[in-house]
């Protein structure tokens, strides 16, 4: 790609074009070369932040500005995007070779360049050996590579991706998030990602944005948003979590000792401001938890009784029943010589600051 990097400054835009609720007033600054997702649930507007910049949607309040200009006024076709629809997009009667081709030929771009660039796509994106064929033959994988190459092809100056990985098959999936990975650190072309999946955005984003009903809740670093989320709503985009409502019983200098309906208590180090008797909720990432007999257990936890354990080849997961009518989902690696518990077994649940948090109460 030899076209320069650009930076996209979405300042309070608002739509009403899409699905209700739409965007209201979402502000995001996309860098240069970034790699930018929006995360959230269906409806929550994420594609209306792509059809706005692409200028396939009607925006109604704020603006976009792409270097600091204003592309409100341009029609898509000036506005050097590389648009992936989630279902391709694809035409049945032309072949691999010419969706590749097609938006290099509207650019009057010599057949001698148009065949060189179409299969050095092609070929990066493992599809030079089904350059013939039409995507009623492709498998789904297959034709998710045949959208982004013909996105890619016309050099864009801004990527944007609608669900690109969405319904293929786990082994699919990673395959092809990593070489999406590959594609992006290579390339570095200015991307906007949407995806309801956390691993998606988790592992392809050098920043994200949660959006829940058409505002952007938390804007950040994968990592910190997922480790520091500010809300419940923010928690459960960024992938599976228990939530245990707890009282502060205790203020101290690095954080605060919160009390479970259930009568335990766990500090929690690093938290926002909150005094004595506030209300909130703990988050337990089931994959940052670890079990120990109750007889061995030492410092902080929950203890309780499993209840439910499913082996899933590389993992057990385990429920646990902490009383008061609470069940925490544990999931612990199946590696040779790890201990298994079985139902019945009295254990506790271990935390630490790395694995809990506290944000307040919906």
């Amino acid at each position: 790609m030899s076209r320069p990097l650009v930076d996209i400054r979405i300042d309070a835009l608002s739509t009403r074009g899409g699905r209700p609720p739409g965007l209201d007033s979402v502000s995001v600054h996309v860098r240069y070369g970034e790699f930018f997702t929006f995360l959230g649930p269906p409806h929550s507007g994420k594609t209306d932040v792509l059809k706005a910049v692409a200028g396939f949607m009607p925006v109604t309040g704020g603006r976009i500005l792409v270097d600091g200009q204003d592309i409100g006024a341009l029609p898509p076709g000036r506005r050097s995007t590389g648009y992936v629809f989630q279902e391709g997009a694809l035409w049945p009667h032309l072949t691999v070779r010419q969706h590749v081709a097609f938006g290099l030929e509207q650019q009057d771009v010599s057949s001698a360049d148009v065949a060189r660039r179409v299969e050095m796509v092609a070929g990066r994106l493992g599809l030079a050996g089904v350059l013939d064929r039409r995507p009623p033959t492709l498998d789904l994988a297959e034709r998710r590579r045949l959208a982004l190459a013909r996105a890619l092809a016309v050099e864009p100056r801004v990527l944007l991706l609608d669900e690109p990985l969405a319904h293929l098959d786990p082994l699919a999936r990673k395959t092809l998030r990593i070489e999406l990975a590959k594609l992006h650190r290579d390339l570095a072309v200015t991307t906007i990602h949407v995806t309801r999946d956390a691993a998606d955005a988790l592992a392809l984003s050098d920043r994200l944005a949660v959006l829940h009903r058409g505002r952007a809740q938390q804007i950040g670093d994968p990592a910190e948003v997922y480790q520091h989320p500010v809300s419940r709503e923010v928690a459960e985009a960024l992938g599976p979590a228990n939530f245990l409502p707890v009282r502060v019983v205790e203020v101290r200098d690095l954080g605060v000792v919160v009390e479970t309906d259930g009568g335990h208590q766990i500090p929690v180090v690093g938290i926002g401001p909150y005094g004595k008797g506030s209300r909130g909720l703990l988050v337990l990432r089931p994959e940052l938890l670890a079990l120990t007999e109750a007889s061995m257990a030492r410092g902080p936890g929950l203890p309780g009784a499993v209840t439910l354990r499913v082996f899933e080849g590389a993992r057990h997961l385990y429920e646990i029943d902490i009383g008061a009518g609470q069940l925490v989902r544990v999931e612990l690696s199946s590696s040779l010589g790890d201990r298994i518990f079985r139902v019945g077994d009295r254990v506790r649940i271990e935390t630490s600051s790395e694995t809990v948090v506290i944000v307040p109460e919906s």
